[in-house]
């Protein structure tokens, strides 16, 4: 009886060893979910206007959220431009317009092709509000009023004015919209004074490098260059059709809906505020 006790207490010992040998081999498994999350790239569509200021944002982002490996790439151009590489197939997961226009009809094409009901995913969210201004390196433009802004556009038949294309950059729109609203639009088309650029960007640039007199670009732009006074006049927010800039989450990737919950928050606001935009309540 000792014998077969002694045997069964050592087959006894050597089958719990096994057990704990087979346990403690076994690797701790990450949470899937959370690795594929991480090595995932987040692909951003983005107007042009935003280029100074979201490249801030990201770092803020990845900072605040303790997020330093997260890959994020960003494409600007028009919402125009963007919108159609999007309807075309273009894989972004986040879409950022300088309108409201385009991410509408996205969230519409979006949920007519859904076939589950949720419908949260694909809803429009405003993240900011644009601010529109008048720009030139050889004019000055300091202390100019409304009245002074419209003889200064109309007078002298040779000076050039850039706008953004209205048909696919919001910015552009509002200034078409401005300068109608002032009646001085059509005579100075009849002039070919109007010089179209494809984007509130190119619209900058031609600006900037004084290949025309004036520019109607971002207010955003100035303030990321750091604009002297005599540089811009800002319109009022209320002369112009209000540039509020929608976005809309085109994937069910988490970090998108996590980013464009960002850019709402008082922390993203403030991104904004400081970049000469107008803020926007959540």
């Amino acid at each position: 009886m000792t014998k077969i006790i002694t045997i069964t207490s050592a087959c006894l010992a050597l089958i719990l060893t096994a057990c704990s040998k087979e346990q403690t081999s076994q690797p701790i498994q990450p949470d899937a979910d959370n690795t594929t999350e991480q090595n995932q790239t987040l692909r951003i569509a983005a107007a042009a206007n935003l280029s100074d200021v979201l490249p801030e944002i990201i770092a803020g982002y990845k900072t605040d959220k303790n997020l330093p490996t997260q890959e994020i790439e960003v494409t600007y151009a028009s919402s125009g431009k963007l919108y159609a590489q999007i309807i075309s197939g273009a894989p972004y997961d986040i879409f950022l317009s300088a309108n409201q226009e385009f991410p509408a009809k996205l969230a519409k094409e979006k949920l007519d092709d859904l076939k589950s009901a949720d419908i949260t995913t694909y809803q429009p969210f405003t993240y900011t509000q644009g601010q529109l201004a008048l720009y030139s390196t050889t004019k000055s433009l300091q202390g100019l009023n409304p009245t002074t802004l419209n003889e200064l556009l109309t007078t002298g038949s040779d000076s050039k004015i850039t706008i953004a294309n209205p048909e696919l950059a919001p910015y552009g729109q509002s200034a078409q919209a401005y300068l109608q609203a002032q009646n001085i639009f059509d005579t100075l088309t009849e002039q070919n004074r109007i010089i179209q650029a494809e984007n509130i960007g190119q619209a900058f640039q031609y600006a900037h490098t004084g290949n025309v007199d004036y520019g109607f670009v971002a207010q955003s732009q100035l303030t990321a260059i750091k604009a002297t006074p005599e540089q811009f006049y800002t319109l009022a927010p209320d002369s112009y059709p209000a540039i509020l800039q929608d976005g809309i989450v085109l994937s069910d990737a988490t970090a998108a809906t996590d980013f464009s919950n960002y850019l709402r928050a008082p922390v993203g606001q403030q991104y904004f505020s400081k970049a000469g935009y107008l803020v926007v309540d959540r």
